[in-house]
């Protein structure tokens, strides 16, 4: 067997018995294949490989510059497949495990302060249908805490405008069930309303995935992650905004107000779709002028009368 078909055998698992997503699956795919051509030039496969070849597959990636994040990622695509070959049966032992993982550097995340989250909104002026999505994206994304992928991915039937709910799939497809609050209920009912979505609808539908789109784009099609990203980037710019604004964000100023305001790690866990409460923890560190303003603004102690 080789390196090629036993990756795809690994991928058909993940996407089957894993529920992984179609966007994951590729992104693997693309990994191992790199994999592949490297164990070939090498004379060998992913079934013969050793240790030596994977820790050596690692040193060329960093050879060739690529960031931790990426050696990482991939170097992840690689140990599962030989977990899952080992698993399997397809060999006996497992090369991979016997090489040290790959350290990213742990970033912090960098949320807007509330004031900048204001201004963001109020940067997009206007009652036309394109001020309206755009309203409702930012609006929504900073109500919800979703990811990009979500909020594009969103469909009519998702959306509970009566009980400001919404449904939302996760990685793996894990479904979710958020609310939001009165400004993003206030902006998409606008967005759904006549005058707003409406007007994007085009004369025929391309698929019926587009006709359920909440988010429409220009071309009456499902709003993509790129358009998505220059929207916020536009009014972040117009709101005088100088660091780098993306959708993530807002998911990350979501995550980090709701925690200074005192939300339960738990619940931010839920409303972020995290599997593991140490994902959200992060966003407890929040930066230092943050933690003063707030420590002055509600220690019995520090609050002026």
């Amino acid at each position: 067997m080789t390196t090629l078909a036993a990756a795809e055998r690994f991928l058909a698992w993940l996407q089957i018995e894993q529920g992984r997503s179609a966007k994951t699956i590729e992104a693997y795919r693309r990994d191992l294949r790199d994999y592949e051509d490297w164990l070939a030039a090498r004379g060998t496969s992913a079934l013969k490989a050793s240790s030596g070849d994977v820790e050596a597959f690692v040193q060329a990636l960093r050879k060739h510059g690529k960031a931790a994040r990426t050696v990482a990622r991939q170097f992840a695509a690689v140990r599962m497949l030989h977990k899952y070959l080992a698993i399997e049966g397809e060999r006996a032992d497992d090369p991979a495990s016997l090489v040290d993982g790959v350290k990213v550097p742990s970033g912090l995340p960098k949320p807007l302060r509330e004031d900048e989250v204001d201004r963001l909104i109020a940067a997009i002026t206007g009652d036309d249908s394109f001020a309206r999505r755009d309203r409702a994206l930012v609006e929504f994304l900073y109500a919800t805490g979703a990811r990009i992928s979500e909020a594009c991915g969103l469909s009519l039937g998702d959306v509970d405008m009566e009980g400001s709910l919404v449904r939302l799939f996760g990685k793996g497809s894990k479904e979710r069930i958020v609310p939001f609050g009165r400004g993003a209920h206030r902006a998409l009912s606008d967005w759904l309303d006549s005058g707003g979505r409406e007007m994007l609808v085009p004369g025929r539908w391309r698929t019926r995935d587009h006709a359920d789109a909440v988010f429409l784009g220009v071309h009456g099609t499902r709003l993509s992650r790129q358009a998505a990203f220059a929207i916020v980037k536009k009014y972040a710019s117009l709101a005088g905004i100088k660091e780098h604004v993306s959708p993530h964000t807002l998911r990350h100023s979501c995550a980090t107000h709701m925690l200074v305001h005192g939300a339960d790690l738990r619940i931010v866990q839920e409303l972020l779709g995290h599997a593991s409460v140490s994902t959200t923890q992060v966003y407890t560190k929040v930066d230092d002028e943050l933690l003063v303003s707030v420590y002055r603004e509600s220690h019995p102690r520090a609050v002026r009368k």
